[in-house]
């Protein structure tokens, strides 16, 4: 799907992550878990006059009960009702099933990722070649995995095995994929910091950005502090220009209404009207800190070319 003229702020990640590396800051793709936390985060983008990106990966589809149809829905809701104005994204975060990457495409989404990371190198390729090519004819930007990422919550991904991603290998994949984003594993995880420390090898995103142009994701932006964020983002030559942050709302969502235990989809949906809107403020304030603190993104929504 392309911008429309009904939706001329509904854009792909290849158009804001490229705005983003021109005006040195990161998009945040902003994992609200429950549909009611899709308005919070999109309210957010509209208070900081931030571009953004909404997205929910396979996994946690599964975990929370939610279709891609479902999700859509209430993202396609929001973005009419409430009549928000900031260049917005609709993302599939890691995906390993084809099908899932085709029916989140038939929904609406704008952009996909498909997660080969666990294969080796040549059917990484090959898979990622294979969603590439049914989704840039549709409108649909495509971001991939080299590497491995971590996870401590095995809420995104179902391994906590991190391996390193190497520039090299990084320069081959995106030439025989073309695709438009790559998420790159340089230390960070999926999930809260419990015991080890959070980290990122700012010499190896040098070194990925030294032999490719394509755009760079960091994953596991939960839990990071600020500083190494910005100096992810600020590497000589365009470092990161889109971060996932997951954890970070869902702890807020739950600590705000007194819960400590993940809710199903269906669960949040039923919570009485004044807890949801607690929770939607709590996961709203936090949405606007990242933008503000951590992405330098705040009144970038109507530059350049994502006006």
């Amino acid at each position: 799907m392309t911008k429309t003229a009904k939706h001329q702020n509904l854009v792909t990640l290849n158009e804001v992550l490229a705005e983003a590396e021109r005006g040195g800051y990161a998009v945040g793709s902003f994992s609200p878990r429950y549909t009611p936390m899709i308005a919070a985060v999109m309210r957010a983008g509209e208070t900081a006059k931030s571009p953004l990106i909404v997205q929910i990966s396979s996994r946690e589809l599964g975990l929370y009960d939610i279709s891609p149809a479902e999700f859509a829905e209430e993202f396609y809701r929001v973005l009419e009702d409430e009549e928000i104005s900031s260049p917005v994204v609709l993302h599939l975060d890691h995906t390993k099933e084809f099908d899932t990457i085709k029916a989140a495409i038939h929904a609406g989404f704008t952009s996909v990722m498909v997660d080969a990371s666990h294969e080796h190198l040549d059917d990484n390729i090959a898979i990622t070649r294979k969603v590439v090519e049914y989704a840039h004819p549709k409108g649909v930007s495509v971001e991939a995995e080299l590497g491995r990422i971590g996870t401590t919550d095995f809420v995104e991904t179902d391994t906590d095995e991190e391996l390193f991603t190497v520039p090299e290998e990084a320069r081959r994949f995106v030439e025989e994929t073309e695709v438009d984003a790559l998420a790159i594993s340089v230390g960070t995880a999926h999930g809260v910091y419990m015991v080890r420390q959070p980290r990122v090898d700012y010499e190896r995103v040098k070194a990925i950005r030294a032999l490719t142009d394509v755009h760079l994701v960091l994953h596991g932006g939960s839990g990071v502090p600020s500083e190494m964020i910005r100096k992810a983002i600020q590497c000589p030559g365009g470092g990161i220009s889109k971060v996932n942050i997951a954890t970070d709302l869902e702890v807020a969502f739950l600590e705000s209404i007194g819960r400590s235990e993940r809710l199903t989809n269906d669960a949040c949906c039923n919570l009485a009207p004044d807890l949801l809107r607690t929770g939607q403020k709590a996961v709203e304030n936090v949405v606007v800190d990242k933008i503000m603190h951590f992405l330098g993104s705040g009144a970038k929504a109507n530059t350049g070319n994502l006006r």
